[in-house]
Formats: structure tokens, sequence, C-alpha cells
């Protein structure tokens, strides 16, 4: 599977719930505009492969507390995501360069047999822990 390993996925480096029982857990999307904007990929297209990147961060990151946290029975009607949006590929691989660089725990999705980079999701997390990587980035608007 492309992107990161189920062993370069854990939340060690992340303060977990424990720490702050209050916090919003969050989940970051990160799509690509330029497929929509000049590759004129179709709605349900774009909408999958922030549905795989996302499922796949989680998957992978199963076992972690933020993870156990996020998908817990008491908050499946509560869940944050945010979904944000970069230019192209470029700014996509250079963001995951920087979450890895900065263990911030993430799956890179990357489209087969096309080895198509498309979107970007982290793992549950505090999001005061991962908050300042997304900063600059602009919210998906489709438009």
């Amino acid at each position: 599977m492309a992107g990161i390993s189920e062993a370069n996925i854990s939340t060690a480096d992340v303060p977990s719930t424990a720490a702050s029982e209050q916090e919003v857990l969050v989940q970051y999307v990160v799509l690509r505009s330029d497929l929509w904007k000049s590759l004129e990929w179709p709605l349900g297209s774009i909408v999958a492969q922030a549905c795989h990147a996302a499922t796949a961060a989680l998957w992978l990151s199963r076992n972690e507390e933020n993870s156990l946290a996020y998908c817990a029975d008491s908050n499946l009607d509560h869940m944050h995501k945010v979904v944000l949006e970069v230019k192209g590929e470029a700014q996509l691989t250079n963001l995951a360069a920087k979450l890895q660089e900065a263990g911030v725990p993430h799956k890179l999705w990357i489209e087969q047999p096309e080895n198509f980079p498309t979107c970007l999701a982290t793992a549950p997390a505090p999001k005061s822990a991962v908050q300042q990587h997304f900063k600059k980035l602009k919210l998906c608007k489709g438009s």
C-alpha cells in the first residue's frame, strides 16, 4: 500500500486525550484542488479520494488511543474533520514530508495503478497538537 506503513503511524509523539479530556480530536483531510479545477475530475471521484485517505489513516492508527476515542460509540455522532485544499501534487507531497518530519501520523493516498497522489489524511489527534501544520491551507470549497 502506498504512503506510510502501519509501523510508522504511531501517535506516540502526539499528546493523547488522557492529558486533556476536553480537547477535540480532529482528522485533517487535504485534497488537491487541481483535481477539479484543471483535471476536471467528477465530484464522486474526488470524494472517494478523501474517503480512501481518511479510512486508511484511521485503519493504520486503529490501535492508538486517539483513534479508539475518535471511533468510540459515544463519539461517532461528534467526529470532527477539517477538509482543506492545496494547489497540486507538489504541495501535497511537500506537506506529507513536513508531517513525516514532525512526527504527525498521516496517510498520503496514492491512487493506483496510476501512482497518482491525490489526498492526505491525518490520524485523529488533539487539534492543538496538529493544527499548526495546516494553518496556511485554505478550507476546501470545491470551486
